[in-house]
């Protein structure tokens, strides 16, 4: 009897070492108190209470990625809590989370490898398999817990993870330089990892634009989101890299090239909000977004948005009018004009160009193929630029005003192809890109040149974007259709027809 006591005690003593041996890998949260609650139970006290409060809107399909705030939870709280809400039903065993440095640089993504981090909820443990498979993928992805201390881009969202997600095990990614090669080494990172399992969430975490005036924050962000609901990592990283747009952009990118990769196909808004606190266009803010990148259950194609009588005579005239009152204006005094806008079409966030003619003759063209302003402040934008910064021509003068015209061209999104037969010349305008490389013709450029589909495309790939001329016809391009309503002071344009 007293053997097998002494038999159980060693045992046990054994036990306690290798358990404490597996501990010591255990990392310790560094922000707890500070950016959310020490004490576990007020943790997950406000923590289900931002769950229950939460009312995302019905998603039909499956969420594939979702993006997340990561402020203070007092803040970013309540706005975080509707992409967890909204996978509430489904029990992951995995959830990637794909952050990045505040206060660390470096050319890569750093893979946390200890065994997992200790929260005031408990140990959220990190999955080892998933942790070997992506650091095999790419040299640029490299197994560091340094980045990882102090990240709230990292931190804020594992709480929710532990209150939504009990049983799921982690990845956590933290993306060093946000670059658009690093994105895309990721995103493909992350595609060949999950593709062959269904068992996992990514979570993109970021905050959007940082510390303006809440009513620019919130035409600022309004503009971000359209770029997230079109679903181009690479317009959405050209349109927010380096801008007070979105601090995460690199790591959302990085999720929606995955995201597409993996099946997803479209991106719902869940929620916004912003820190402010209280009701004054000038207080500054931070604002937050949730959204969800879903694979569709059934595989009926999106129909494009018609471009046809989009705009009626009045919006169309209202929008010239605009046009030239903008160019006056700043050629006299140097100033841009704001005026008030009532028009909720106009209102909306689209591409646009505006294009120049004197005597017949291009005098400048500049546009945005994605929208990132409300239709209005579109024109008025392009118009300042359209006439002062177009690189092929001098700045026009105001002498030269009355001799020229204004055309208007209001675009539909874009839509990817595979094949150059599904170009209607003077229909379709085309954006071809490649990694480095990218042009645009409208769909006018066709009918003004009279140029063959093969001398277009050539033209577009050779001479606009800078590739080789072939690039369209060997596979070395990515090529993107759309349609645009096209209007004029002269001689208004016949809109261009949507598929």
């Amino acid at each position: 009897m007293l053997l097998k006591n002494k038999t159980f005690i060693i045992v046990s003593c054994l036990c306690a070492v290798v358990l404490l041996g597996a501990y010591a890998e255990i990392k310790n949260a560094t922000l707890s108190g500070t950016w959310y609650p020490s004490n576990g139970l007020v943790l997950r006290g406000q923590i289900k209470n931002y769950l229950q409060d939460a009312k995302p809107p019905a998603i039909a399909g499956n969420i594939i990625a979702i993006i997340s705030p990561h402020a203070g939870l007092s803040y970013s709280g309540p706005t975080a809590a509707y992409g967890f809400k909204a996978v509430e039903g489904k029990k992951y065993k995995r959830v990637i989370v794909v952050g990045f440095s505040h206060r660390l640089s470096y050319d890569g993504i750093a893979v946390f490898d200890n065994e997992g981090i200790k929260t005031p909820l408990g140990v959220v443990f990190t999955d080892r398999q998933l942790l070997k498979a992506i650091t095999s993928q790419n040299k640029k992805i490299f197994a560091n817990a340094g980045p990882f201390i102090e990240e709230n881009s990292i931190e804020l969202i594992l709480p929710f993870i532990q209150v939504s997600q009990p049983l799921a095990q982690v990845l956590l990614l933290a993306i060093g330089q946000q670059s658009l090669e690093n994105c895309q080494i990721l995103g493909d990172a992350l595609f060949n990892i999950l593709k062959d399992t269904d068992d996992y969430l990514i979570v993109a975490t970021t905050d959007m634009s940082h510390y303006l005036p809440r009513s620019l924050a919130e035409r600022t962000d309004k503009a971000t989101v359209f770029l997230v609901e079109n679903m181009d990592p690479q317009a959405l990283y050209e349109g927010t890299a380096g801008q007070n747009r979105m601090c995460g952009s690199g790591a959302v990118t990085a999720t929606m090239i995955a995201a597409k990769k993996l099946g997803a196909s479209k991106a719902c808004i869940l929620h916004q909000s912003t820190s402010g606190k209280g009701t004054s266009p000038d207080e500054k803010v931070v604002g937050y977004l949730s959204a969800a990148f879903v694979k569709e259950n059934s595989e009926k194609p999106k129909q494009e948005e018609s471009m046809i009588e989009l705009l009626n005579t009045k919006q169309k005239t209202k929008l010239l009018r605009l046009a030239r009152e903008t160019i006056t204006a700043y050629l006299a005094e140097g100033k841009v004009i704001k005026p008030a806008n009532d028009d909720l079409v106009l209102d909306k966030v689209m591409g646009v160009f505006v294009t120049l003619r004197k005597n017949g003759q291009l005098r400048g063209c500049i546009g945005t193929i994605v929208g990132r302003k409300p239709l209005y402040e579109g024109v008025i934008e392009m118009a300042v630029a359209a006439s002062t910064e177009d690189p092929r021509f001098p700045r026009l003068t105001k002498k030269e005003l009355n001799d020229v015209d204004i055309e208007i061209s209001v675009l539909s999104p874009l839509k990817k192809i595979t094949n150059a037969d599904e170009i209607v010349m003077g229909t379709h305008g085309v954006l071809v890109r490649d990694f480095l490389h990218s042009g645009v013709y409208l769909p006018q450029v066709a009918t003004e040149t009279g140029w063959t589909k093969e001398q277009f495309m050539n033209s577009l790939c050779g001479q606009k974007a800078g590739m080789n001329a072939s690039a369209w016809k060997t596979g070395s391009c990515e090529i993107y259709i759309f349609t645009a309503e096209v209007f004029g002071e002269k001689e208004p344009s016949e809109s261009a027809s949507a598929e």
